[in-house]
């Protein structure tokens, strides 16, 4: 029996290709890398930050399914670049109960700039959300 694979919203192409290779060299946004499932390669792509919601960071994939969701969700740890520092983190995926809370106090707090994603993809199991904790002591950015 085939599984039905997880609800995406893909980035417009444009976007991929041009917009998120400026962000990523001027800075402008926080960026996460992350191992490749498949190739091991670190991806990096820029994302909103983690959200702190009672005390914990998390990493919350709006749109889906992404492909640094399903890395992350592999690789278990990644690397935040953020105000000229590098952040090494472990990752540990919120199922349940407590994802929904997260994406519920996500929601609230990023208002509108979120509505879309999820009236296009409302069940919050289909929305990725990840517990980062620090791995090892900040690094400054090269």
């Amino acid at each position: 029996m085939k599984t039905q694979p997880l609800p995406l919203i893909r980035s417009p192409r444009w976007m991929i290709d041009l917009v998120n290779p400026v962000v990523l060299r001027v800075g402008l946004f926080p960026a996460l890398t992350v191992k490749g499932r498949r190739t091991g390669t670190p991806h990096t792509v820029p994302i909103g930050g983690p959200f702190e919601f009672e005390g914990a960071r998390y990493l919350v994939s709006g749109r889906g399914n992404t492909a640094w969701s399903r890395n992350l969700r592999v690789a278990g740890r990644g690397e935040l670049r953020m105000h000229g520092r590098i952040e090494p983190f472990r990752a540990v995926e919120v199922i349940g109960s407590q994802r929904e809370r997260v994406i519920s106090a996500y929601r609230t707090a990023l208002g509108r700039s979120v509505t879309s994603f999820f009236g296009r993809i409302p069940d919050p199991a289909d929305h990725p959300v990840f517990r980062i904790e620090r791995a090892e002591a900040e690094v400054p950015a090269a």
